[in-house]
């Protein structure tokens, strides 16, 4: 059997969330025969319907190390997760920006704070149950194109990587499943988690009614028609089609502008409206996995998880890289980010600034 984490004789600490992809991934550390304990992050502490879904996920990641006969260490990285994550991530959405709040979990709290506390714990590397692949520092795209999760971890440098294990990527995840149903893991037919990283799925704007004020507006169409009044642009993002409470004849309406002194929402009607494309963005704080590229770049990128690669031209100047695709984009979004690929390979990412019209 070929290794997937092809680091003898170190002792590897195993982020266990609860699921079936991180248990997985320990069950197979096990059949190579390496040294390992499981970690358990806490990193929320609200209730959600009555009980803490952390606890729940804590009881199963517990129940998967004593099958396996491994070591268990709950931590809590709760504070931490609200200082160096969650708070950013209000700060950005009441700026009227759409941020990414998992890409910065991933670079904050899992492959730092909780990679430190493996450390101390005497490990030498932290495997993870993500769906990417690592190959001498290099970040490549998982085997599954349906669950490949490079676009997250593109801010995590080859530094980490060298450190880091990725069981499954070689995996799609009907085979993890099998696998994990095969070891007769009790986790093997448990639902995936969605929605903000490790807070889960919820209603987006009553979740956030709880941490910002309504700031009421008006919905006017890009000609200036008044359609309508929201609670707050931030519970909107580009793109975005249900929520505004508007109807009518014709085609759906979606959001095209957010524009924050003036509190307007800004929709046009149809999908393929052409204010919800551009053919450019530029973009800042950059991340290179390795070393920088040269200049001009010609590579593939996507603006969104679930989105194919498109071809692109990337320039850079002053710290500000410019990125024009072959063909326009779809609702490009601030502060999300744009991550560019070499085929397999993911090169990097930075945070959009703005699209361009050219």
């Amino acid at each position: 059997m070929m290794k997937r984490c092809k680091i003898d004789g170190m002792k590897i600490a195993v982020a266990l969330s609860g699921g079936v992809d991180s248990a997985t991934s320990l069950y197979l550390l096990k059949q190579e025969g390496h040294d390992l304990f499981g970690l358990f992050m806490k990193n929320w502490e609200e209730e959600q319907d009555g009980h803490c879904i952390a606890e729940q996920d804590a009881e199963d990641a517990r129940a998967v190390c004593d099958l396996l006969d491994i070591p268990f260490y709950p931590v809590n990285f709760a504070q931490e997760y609200w200082d160096h994550v969650f708070s950013h991530f209000l700060k950005e959405i009441e700026s009227g920006y759409t941020p990414n709040p998992d890409i910065l979990c991933n670079r904050e709290i899992k492959f730092k704070v909780l990679f430190e506390r493996a450390k101390a714990l005497g490990a030498d590397v932290l495997a993870t149950g993500h769906y990417c692949q690592t190959e001498k520092g290099a970040l490549l795209k998982g085997n599954d194109p349906e669950k490949d999760q490079s676009y997250f971890l593109y801010t995590l440098k080859q530094s980490i990587l060298e450190s880091v294990c990725f069981p499954i990527g070689h995996l799609e995840k009907a085979a993890v499943r099998h696998l994990a149903k095969e070891a007769q893991l009790p986790v093997f037919n448990k639902k995936d988690s969605t929605g903000i990283c490790f807070i889960g799925k919820r209603n987006f704007k009553t979740f956030l009614e709880h941490y910002l004020p309504h700031e009421p507006g008006v919905i006017e169409t890009i000609d200036g028609k008044k359609m309508g009044t929201h609670d707050g642009i931030y519970y909107y993002t580009i793109g975005q089609r249900k929520g505004m409470g508007i109807g009518g004849p014709g085609e759906a309406w979606f959001v095209v502008d957010k524009q924050k002194e003036s509190r307007k929402l800004i929709i046009a009607q149809g999908e393929n409206h052409p204010a919800l494309f551009a053919p450019a963005l530029t973009a800042t704080d950059i991340s290179w996995v390795g070393e920088a590229p040269s200049f001009p770049l010609k590579c593939r990128a996507k603006i969104r998880y679930r989105q194919e690669e498109q071809p692109c031209t990337v320039t850079e100047q002053g710290g500000t890289l410019h990125v024009m695709f072959e063909t326009p984009q779809r609702a490009i979004t601030p502060r999300q980010s744009v991550v560019f690929y070499d085929h397999t390979v993911c090169l990097g990412g930075a945070i959009i600034k703005e699209a361009l019209p050219e």
